[in-house]
Order: C-alpha cells, then structure tokens, then sequence
C-alpha cells in the first residue's frame, strides 16, 4: 500500500487523505502478531476501534438531501476516546460546560513533567503513575498558594494529562490551568470566614523554582510509599529495582535531580482559556493532518523540533514502530484524564464560584465571553457537510445499514467513551 498526500490535496479536502486508521488496517493485524503479548485488552480495542471506525464494520445509514434528493452513506463513528475521528463533538460538548466554570481573572498555564527515568517507572505502572501526577501537581499547586509568602489564596484549577512527545514517544506530562488568583485562605487552605479574593501579581503566578521541589519530593514520596506497601512489581530494564537497596539507590538520585515544571505567559482573558481548553483538552497522540505519507513500511509524519523554534520537520518510522508508539498513549480503561481541583473541585464548587464572581462584580459568564469557542477539529465539519449536488444542508436518513464484517479485524472494536 502506497498513500501519499501533497499539500494541494489537503487543502482541496475536507479530511486528510491519510488517516491512522489506514496504518492500523494495513498493519495491525501484523502489528499484534509481533507485538501482542506486550499489549493490553484496552490497547487492543483501541486499535480495533480505529480501525472499524466510519466504516461497514459498524453500521451506518443512507442520507438523503431534503432539496435534491442526492443519497449518501455515513457510516457510524467507533467513538473511543483514542481515534483522531471522534473527538470533535465531544470537545464541544465538553467546553459547554467548561465555559460555565470560568472567571474574568487571569489563567496561568502550568506544565508538570516526569524526568525519564520516572516515566520508565510510570510506564510499567500506568494507572498508579497518572494518578501520583494529578495528585502531586494538584497538592504542590494548592500548598504553594496557600503560603502567604507566595500568594495566600485557594485557586482553581483544570489539570489535563498527556502521555506523548511530538514523535510519539512516551512523554507522560500535566497541562494546568490555574486562575491568577484565588479566595484567601490559611495555609493549610481553609478559606476564610470572610471572603476575600487574592490576585497575583501582574503577569507573575508562582515561582517555578519552589513548585519544581515541592513537586519532586510529594510524586517521590508516594513512590516510595507504594513501593514500601508492596504495590509495585518490577520486570523488564528495572527488575533491578525489586532490590530495597537497588530501589533505595534510585531513588535518591532522583531527588538529586531538577525536575522539570514550567509556567508559561498568561492568557488574555476568558476567552483565551477556552480556545486553550479546546485545543488540549481532547487531543490526541498524532492528529490525521500532521501524517504526510504510508508508503509498504514506512510511515512518515511532521513534528515540531522545539530545539530548533518549533520549526516542522518529518519523522519516519516503520509502520510497526508507528503502531507501537501509538499504542503507548492508550489510557488505562475508565482513566479519567481531566480534572478540577482547588475552587473549581466538584464539591462546593457552585458556592465557591458564586463567592468569586461576587467578590469581583461579575455575576454572568456570559457578560465575560460572549460564545463558546468552535472545537475547530477536523472531524466536525465532515459530520456538517453540505450536498456536494445542491449544497443544502437538510439531510434525511433513508435507510439504516447493518454491521458489516471488517476484513483483518483482530476482535471486535471496543468503546472506550470514558
């Protein structure tokens, strides 16, 4: 199989002529006959559902246009939270709700990130891993702001985990959004009787230094302390580590170590944050517009060079060593990968929100940001094409297909929606 797309082809589309899916139908099969005893059932659906996704496999219905009478067939979507295809709807949906959350302060982005030998760790305990990194960045975070030295002040905040580099390799990080500022409170964050709202200081949120140590010693900590209560098994490059001495040694290098956390300009406004919001929030490892080429084994796509200002550059890859990247970035099943903290925490958060935005004369979001921002995806606007005969939008469902078998299917695709 040979795909290649041009520039000129994309922009004449309105979806990219090569997808994921195209690699895992061409290789998949091969890819779990090599590969399959170190994949897990989640990973496996995930490659299924891919596969299957907006094809025969799984139904669809003939759409007729209300003006023409044109027919076209749409095929359901696999809706699993890993497919590049099905994120549009959701992301949309998800900012709804988001923008009602919002406050007209300034919202900081912050970025925690796990040094390699860590990730190394992380990955052979995924569940256990992610959750130590909410739970670390949100209590660094949260402490922090609570000193009076730093700000005094329960702030809010939206945390959300991504797992991947710009090549695809295993890159486990945390994205936040945190106000730029907060309702005063004590140190250990008990918000005052009397309610008063706390603002950083211009263009200023926390120091980075401080948040690097804290975050270090409370995601160690943890470490440890599952190690100690015997919740951790080593196999593979760290079997080593299932030593206490070896595990001891390990460990202290770490501390020895800088850890990475690094606190980016703030955003214009509340607008701001939800295009911000959108663009994270629902990403996936590799969107179908950076792949340029499948071309018998070789898969080549584009990447930011960071080392180099962000300039694209191509990778190429076996198409195994595609698959297998990819595959590294499924979440655990039922993984949550967005989460509020601090006065955005589900419990109370009505109450808080309500305190916040009277105490900074603001009683609507909506006198804030006059519309949600479009999730700007590039599986939403197929789901709204217009009839190539006529252009009208009124399309009507003539018929209902039936599940058609896909060729190389390894299982059944499974719906990950979580």
């Amino acid at each position: 199989m040979s795909t290649v797309r041009t520039p000129r082809e994309s922009a004449e589309c309105s979806r990219p002529v090569l997808e994921v899916a195209d690699v895992v139908r061409a290789h998949g099969a091969a890819f779990v006959g090599r590969r399959g005893s170190a994949l897990a059932t989640v990973q496996r659906r995930a490659l299924a559902a891919v596969a299957s996704c907006r094809t025969a496999a799984l139904g669809g219905h003939v759409q007729r246009c209300g003006q023409c009478g044109h027919e076209a067939v749409a095929y359901n979507s696999c809706r699993n939270r890993h497919c590049p295809k099905c994120q549009g709807s959701r992301t949309a949906a998800w900012l709804q709700r988001e923008a009602s959350l919002l406050l007209p302060v300034d919202y900081y982005h912050v970025v925690f990130t796990l040094p390699a030998a860590v990730a190394q760790v992380v990955w052979q305990h995924r569940r256990l891993g992610y959750t130590w990194l909410f739970r670390a960045a949100a209590e660094t975070l949260r402490e922090v702001a609570a000193d009076a030295k730093h700000l005094g002040a329960q702030v809010g905040l939206t945390a959300v985990l991504h797992t991947w580099g710009q090549n695809l390799h295993y890159h486990p990080h945390l994205h936040v959004a945190a106000t730029g500022g907060g309702l005063a409170c004590s140190a250990d964050g008990t918000v005052a009787a009397s309610p008063r709202w706390v603002a950083c200081r211009p263009g200023f949120f926390l120091p980075v230094r401080v948040l690097s140590r804290v975050f270090r010693g409370k995601y160690l900590a943890l470490l440890r302390q599952a190690q100690a209560a015997g919740k951790l098994s080593w196999h593979g490059d760290l079997a080593a580590l299932a030593e206490p001495s070896a595990f001891a040694a390990w460990l202290k290098e770490q501390y020895e170590r800088d850890w990475v956390v690094y606190a980016k300009p703030p955003f214009g406004g509340a607008e701001q944050v939800l295009k911000y919001l959108a663009r994270y929030t629902h990403r996936v490892a590799l969107s179908n517009r950076r792949l340029v080429s499948l071309e018998g084994e070789e898969v080549t796509f584009t990447a930011k060079d960071y080392a180099v200002e962000g300039k694209q550059r191509l990778v190429r890859l076996s198409a195994e060593e595609f698959l297998w990247r990819w595959v590294q970035h499924v979440l655990p099943m039922g993984f949550v990968k967005i989460r509020h903290y601090g006065l955005l925490a589900n419990r109370g958060r009505t109450e808080r929100l309500t305190v916040c935005r009277a105490l900074l004369g603001l009683w609507s979001m909506a006198q804030a940001i006059g519309s949600v921002p479009a999730a700007g995806t590039e599986e939403s606007a197929v789901d709204r094409r217009c009839c190539p005969a006529c252009g009208s939008s009124a399309w009507r469902v003539a018929a209902k297909l039936p599940r058609q078998p896909l060729g190389g299917a390894a299982e059944p695709p499974g719906s990950d929606s979580s």
